[in-house]
């Protein structure tokens, strides 16, 4: 299984969809406040459908308790300022998946605790700014759990 944390994410919406894909792939999801909304919004809950109750969903106060209670886990920083690319990189069973918030992305001081191997980008055409918060979720996690040839899916 793989870990996805979403450092202070503000949009509801992109957090729902997050939580139907996390219920999905199997992935455990981490929110690492302060959330930009209430977690019983509207938005939320419409966006993840009925996969709440199918989700596993964990909250920490801030990035430090969220770091400790990962342990030893391998931690990547998937951001568009990373030196690697995505599909370069091997993910070992238990990886974790940091993604920033959709206004401003992982902050400088979460960001300089990853060495470069562990800060990763997905491709983008010049001049772009970033994807959608749930799609690079998506892509990235996905392409960790090909490596493991989807174990444990269908």
């Amino acid at each position: 299984m793989f870990h996805i944390a979403l450092h202070t994410p503000v949009m509801p919406a992109n957090t729902g969809n997050i939580i139907r894909l996390t219920a999905n792939n199997g992935c455990q999801l981490h929110l690492i406040e302060p959330l930009g909304f209430d977690f019983e919004e509207k938005k939320l809950r419409r966006a993840g459908l009925d996969y709440h109750d199918l989700s596993n969903i964990k909250r920490y106060p801030n990035f430090a308790a969220f770091k400790a209670a990962m342990g030893e886990r391998p931690l990547f920083a998937c951001t568009t300022k990373g030196s690697r690319n995505y599909t370069a990189a091997t993910y070992p069973n238990e990886s974790v998946l940091l993604f920033g918030s959709e206004t401003s992305g992982l902050p400088d001081a979460v960001m300089a605790q990853f060495d470069s191997e562990h800060r990763i980008r997905i491709p983008m055409m010049p001049n772009n700014r970033s994807l959608n918060l749930a799609n690079a979720v998506a892509i990235i996690s996905y392409e960790a759990w090909r490596q493991h040839d989807f174990t444990g899916g269908s």
